[in-house]
């Protein structure tokens, strides 16, 4: 069964609309996994727009599943991940302008700059993940520097709808298979919502998926637990 993982960074943004100590990010990460969530997702950005430094030394004592840590190849925030020890991180580009990770890593275009930061990380019992786009060069790329996982951005697979969705679904189909063939473990995610998940979890070879915008608005109106029981329940029916 395709795993789920919670990004609760949303529930950090609003918090942080009014600096207050609360939505509490351990109280929402909690109920989550109750849910039954694989793991909780939290990006510490360079910006500390949502996540702050706090929320990744809180969460590492309080989940009592996995932590997924996206982060860029910042050397401060590399140097929180090497504290904390998240089970896995995920690489992602980061640009100050952006409302949300506009596009895949560079993986092929970065070589010298990610392979030192990717062995440290593995070096410290860390599981790394590069957030790439379906495309074979950077899947090459990124097994090529010892990574060994990818997340593919399903980012534009989500902004289009009728033919231009189905060719963005075969790209990432075949960047799922290219991966597999390389012994890289397949996980996926941005932009997915109970809407348009369905044809991404035909996607062969697909290990965990990344989702967290969309849980937290329907969290709205149904709560966070019975959101992620509601994403977990459409990733069940279909396996």
């Amino acid at each position: 069964m395709i795993r789920l993982g919670v990004n609760i960074d949303h529930v950090a943004t609003l918090r942080q609309a009014r600096r207050t100590d609360y939505p509490s990010l351990p109280e929402a990460a909690a109920l989550c996994e109750r849910a039954g969530a694989y793991g909780i997702t939290i990006h510490l950005r360079e910006d500390r727009r949502h996540i702050q430094d706090a929320d990744v030394y809180a969460l590492r004592k309080t989940l009592a599943t996995r932590m997924n840590l996206e982060m860029a190849n910042h050397p401060d925030i590399v140097a929180v991940a090497l504290e904390v020890k998240p089970e896995e991180v995920c690489m992602v580009p980061e640009r100050r302008q952006e409302l949300t990770t506009e596009g895949g890593l560079d993986v092929a275009g970065q070589r010298d700059a990610l392979t030192p930061v990717v062995a440290a990380l593995r070096a410290a019992g860390i599981t790394v993940s590069l957030f790439i786009d379906p495309d074979a060069r950077q899947v090459e790329a990124a097994a090529a520097i010892g990574a060994p996982t990818i997340e593919l951005h399903t980012g534009a697979y989500a902004d289009r709808a009728g033919a231009a969705r189905a060719q963005e679904l075969a790209r990432l189909t075949e960047a799922a298979q290219r991966a597999h063939a390389l012994g890289l473990v397949v996980n996926a995610g941005h932009g997915l919502s109970l809407e348009n998940v369905d044809p991404v979890l035909a996607i062969p070879h697909l290990d965990t998926l990344n989702i967290g915008h969309s849980i937290v608005c329907r969290a709205l109106f149904v709560g966070l637990e019975q959101a992620t029981r509601e994403m977990l329940d459409k990733l069940q029916r279909q396996q």
